[in-house]
């Protein structure tokens, strides 16, 4: 088969190579998948770096979620048939970005049949990672306001059509005019260009002078640190991660100040502490699908040669949106 495959670390557009390699084989436990549809995610950038806290043996192929079709399962699997339309997280080292990968069943789901294979492939890491720390993290409420950085990203879109659907007032920032008109196609009710606009004052005007009431946060640096200045009485500040490259020093003396909540979300460790919970989520992501309330807008439709290039712009940040390579 085809595979990308990463043989030393560093940028992705140097170290990405398309290579032939045998399939991967399936232990007990896994499913070999022909690969329909394979996302980009800021991950995949971290690991061609070795600066993801997964550090796969090298040469692994990269690619951490994925939509595909069951071609053969290992002697313990019970939860899928050869022909399931599947969506989940590869076993690495054989990741997605490739004609075929492997798939633990503990981490497969059914694909949604009200997505297309692209959309499906975009349902798992982001949409996940963003309900938990919506639903479960800081328990949003019907009618407050969400604050999303980076609202045009992977998780950043996931989290702004989530706030939607359960009846919150998303405000989305953004990094650009494209990436601005992609955030209100997902449904934000406001959208701050952070390149021209202060979105502290955005938020307080929006709000009325009382603040953001949940924060969705997987930027850090600055992001983080004028979020606390426009975050509301009983606040919640989620962290997601810190794509912004600096992780914050906060002030704990201001978040008892101003009553709010600082509050950390590693979704990784569910598989480890509460796969139920994970499950759980899943069923209600696609309930959520079915009813047309989430739905990933996929902006770039590309082929497996395509992979180091999306990687790469990825990672400089000059993507919009969703992008899915489709061998």
């Amino acid at each position: 088969m085809k595979a990308w495959r990463v043989n030393e670390l560093g940028q992705p557009r140097d170290v990405l190579a398309l290579e032939e390699t045998a399939d991967p084989t399936p232990n007990a436990t896994e499913m070999l998948v022909k690969v329909l549809a394979a996302p980009a995610n800021f991950p995949d950038v971290l690991m061609c770096r070795g600066e993801y806290q997964i550090k796969p043996p090298l040469p692994f192929t990269p690619g951490v979620e994925l939509c595909g079709e069951v071609v053969s399962v290992g002697e313990s699997v019970t939860k899928f048939a050869v022909g399931d339309r599947v969506i989940g997280n590869p076993s690495l080292p054989s990741g997605g970005f490739a004609e075929y990968s492997v798939l633990d069943q503990n981490n497969t789901f059914p694909a949604p049949s009200a997505l297309d294979d692209a959309e499906a492939s975009a349902l798992s890491i982001g949409y996940q990672t963003a309900w938990f720390a919506l639903h479960r993290r800081t328990q949003l409420l019907e009618g407050e306001t969400l604050l999303v950085h980076a609202a045009a990203g992977g998780v950043g879109s996931a989290a702004v059509q989530l706030g939607k659907a359960a009846g919150a007032k998303v405000i989305g920032v953004v990094g650009g005019l494209d990436k601005a008109e992609y955030a209100r196609k997902l449904g934000a009710d406001l959208v701050v260009d952070r390149h021209s606009e202060d979105f502290v004052a955005a938020v307080k005007e929006f709000t009325g002078g009382k603040g953001a009431d949940v924060v969705f946060d997987p930027v850090g640096g600055d992001a983080y640190a004028k979020s606390t200045k426009c975050i509301a009485f009983e606040g919640r500040i989620v962290i997601i991660g810190f794509a912004g490259g600096t992780i914050p020093q906060p002030a704990l003396n201001h978040a008892l100040i101003k009553n709010y909540s600082i509050i950390g979300l590693h979704w990784g460790l569910y598989k480890a502490y509460n796969q139920q919970a994970i499950d759980d989520c899943h069923v209600e992501l696609t309930r959520l699908a079915d009813a047309g309330l989430v739905k990933p807008l996929i902006s770039e439709r590309l082929s497996l040669t395509e992979v180091a290039d999306g990687i790469g712009r990825l990672g400089d940040g000059t993507t919009v949106g969703r992008v899915v390579f489709q061998p």
